[in-house]
């Protein structure tokens, strides 16, 4: 099995590797040395015996005489008979030689590897074999001017031990090479153990896992200060990430809780966050689905959000004494109308901002028209009210009982318009300040009774009967005002559009643990199909001549659908197969 490739082990190795090529190169160094030594002090007495030799010969000036046998007297004087003299003239003939008697029949000696160095060199050394004696030499060689004088010594156990190097050192080099490999290992230990902690503290970091039980205790050394800055760095930026986290937590669930739909992209169009309802609104808007925040820029209606965004990107942005760039328009699409707001940033990153304006565009955009349906409605009794008068005031001889028609009329139409009135500040209070009304448990059925008692001679006048199939026990949570006009405006409807003779039923035909649900019918004619999404709406109606005719103001169902929302409700309207008018709608229980 191998052996895991540690950190320790790593510098271990390293460190090992480096140490012994160290090691090896100081032997080999010392060795070279310690040789180079021993040999320098055996040639050095070779050459002193060669230069003795060539003293000698000059003295006797053996050359001219040639009797070279009076060198056989050196070896008297020589401490060592195994060293060997000859002398060999520059053409390699030999002249002498203490070890052979007869040196006519030698070779020439020229090519001998100590006389071709010293012939170049002006000394040379080998150890060889003698062809002569078939001894092996250390041989040394000079050359003179007129010859060469080789000295050598028997290469036996004697020489051998004299250039053997000594093992001294090496014993001292092994010592110190254990006594480093200690050390080393001690060392790489030591840091091996730091650099684990570490390890094991940084993997707990990450994984976020609880440090405080790990064992930090640190020295007063390098090692320690490093470790404490760690962890001191750590800590920093546990703490800050901590805090980063929470902020982004709130700005995430800020995001997610607002109704508008945001997003912020970098200077590159890349989405860096978006909420779900900035997905929802470009997803109304586009004509084709998607989750991609950027794909905001191939939808049209965006185009200018595009161009504005390219115009300012190679603009310097300054933000300090100057609003940062921004730009917004409206979008209108499928009756619903989006706010888009796009704001660049100092580092060119921008945001864009959707808000559906649908419900106060379209208040306003009712409001306008309300303003008008109201000076168009407002003008009609007016107008009789003023005619009426204006005949009264032009004719002093009119007859008393045309004058008393001509009052009762301007006062059916002044009360028309204190109806009008009254609708119409009901309608605007329950819109504008709907908080303003009081909510309290309330039993239903009273109420109910109260609208028939009071609409009694009216229902009575057209042969219409109401019944109630409302428990005693259904208590609602409810304003009585707004529900006294809740049932009373859909009885007065029955009563106008109905037709004479209709029953009128209202019952609660179901329950959950929220809402009560309830039912409305009259055995009247009916509104025609294509009426029915409208009949909600202020100031419509079916027929216009008609609903004059009958006192309507034309906002008594849109007060009841107000009404209803107010309540929490919901309420709708079609027509039965049997005939007659069905609402069906729902109260929040108390």
């Amino acid at each position: 099995m191998a052996v895991p490739r540690t950190f320790r082990n790593r510098i271990f190795i390293n460190f090992f590797i480096v140490f012994s090529v160290f090691t090896l190169a100081v032997i080999g160094y010392q060795y070279d040395r310690e040789k180079n030594y021993r040999v320098g002090e055996l040639e050095s007495i070779l050459d002193n015996t060669t230069e003795i030799t060539h003293r000698f010969i000059e003295h006797k000036k053996i050359l001219e005489t040639g009797d070279f046998k009076s060198l056989d007297t050196l070896k008297t004087l020589l401490a060592d008979s195994n060293t060997r003299i000859t002398v060999i003239d520059m053409s390699g003939k030999v002249l002498y030689d203490s070890f052979v008697p007869d040196v006519q029949n030698l070779e020439n000696h020229l090519d001998r590897p100590e006389i071709q160095k010293a012939f170049k060199l002006g000394i040379g050394s080998s150890i060889r074999l003698s062809n002569t004696t078939s001894q092996k030499f250390y041989y040394y060689a000079k050359a003179y001017k007129k010859y060469f004088i080789r000295t050598a010594d028997v290469y036996n156990v004697d020489v051998v031990k004299f250039l053997t190097t000594s093992r001294i050192f090496l014993v001292f080099i092994v010592f110190l090479f254990l006594l480093m490999w200690f050390l080393l290992h001690f060392t790489t230990r030591r840091l091996s153990d730091f650099i684990t902690k570490l390890k094991d503290f940084a993997l707990k970091a990450a994984q976020n896992e609880d440090i405080s039980k790990m064992d930090i205790s640190f020295k007063d050394d390098e090692l320690g200060v490093i470790r404490r800055q760690i962890i001191q760095i750590y800590d920093n930026l546990k703490t800050t990430k901590d805090q980063l986290t929470s902020e982004k937590e709130k700005l995430y669930g800020h995001l997610q809780v607002l109704n508008e739909g945001i997003s912020i992209f970098s200077p590159e169009k890349n989405k860096i966050l978006a909420n779900s309802h900035f997905i929802q609104f470009i997803n109304m808007i586009s004509e084709k689905s998607t989750i991609s925040a950027e794909h905001i820029f191939s939808i049209p209606e965006f185009s200018k959000v595009v161009e504005f965004v390219n115009q300012k990107r190679d603009q310097d942005i300054q933000s300090q004494n100057k609003e940062l760039p921004q730009f917004e328009f409206t979008i209108e699409k499928r009756e619903k109308y989006f706010q888009i707001r796009c704001i660049i940033f100092m580092d060119r990153s921008f945001e864009v901002l959707i808000s559906d304006i649908t419900r106060p565009e379209k208040q306003r955009l009712l409001k306008q028209q309300l303003t008008s349906n109201i000076a168009h409605e407002l003008k009609t009794p007016l107008s009789s009210i003023k005619g009426y008068l204006e005949t009264i005031l032009n004719n002093q001889n009119i007859p008393a009982e045309k004058k008393t028609y001509f009052l009762e009329k301007a006062f059916a139409q002044s009360e028309r318009l204190t109806d009008l009135l009254n609708d119409i500040s009901l309608l605007n209070n329950i819109e504008d300040a709907g908080g303003l009304f009081e909510f309290k448990s309330l039993a239903l059925k009273p109420v109910v009774r109260d609208v028939i008692e009071n609409l009694k001679n009216r229902l009575t006048d057209k042969s219409m009967e109401c019944s109630i199939e409302i428990d005693n026990d259904v208590v609602v949570n409810g304003n009585e005002s707004l529900l006294f006009s809740v049932f009373q405006n859909l009885i007065e409807n029955s009563i106008n559009y109905a037709g004479a003779g209709s029953q009128i039923s209202i019952r609660k035909y179901l329950e959950d643990d929220k809402f009560y649900f309830f039912q409305y019918t009259d055995s009247g004619v009916g509104i025609q199909e294509e009426h029915l999404p409208r009949i909600f709406e202020r100031f419509y109606r079916i027929d216009y001549g008609r609903s004059r005719e009958t006192g309507g103001t034309g906002l008594g169902l849109s007060i009841v659908k107000n009404a209803i929302l107010l309540h929490k409700g919901e309420i709708s309207a079609k027509n039965r197969p049997e005939g007659g008018l069905e609402f069906l709608f729902s109260l929040a229980k108390k």
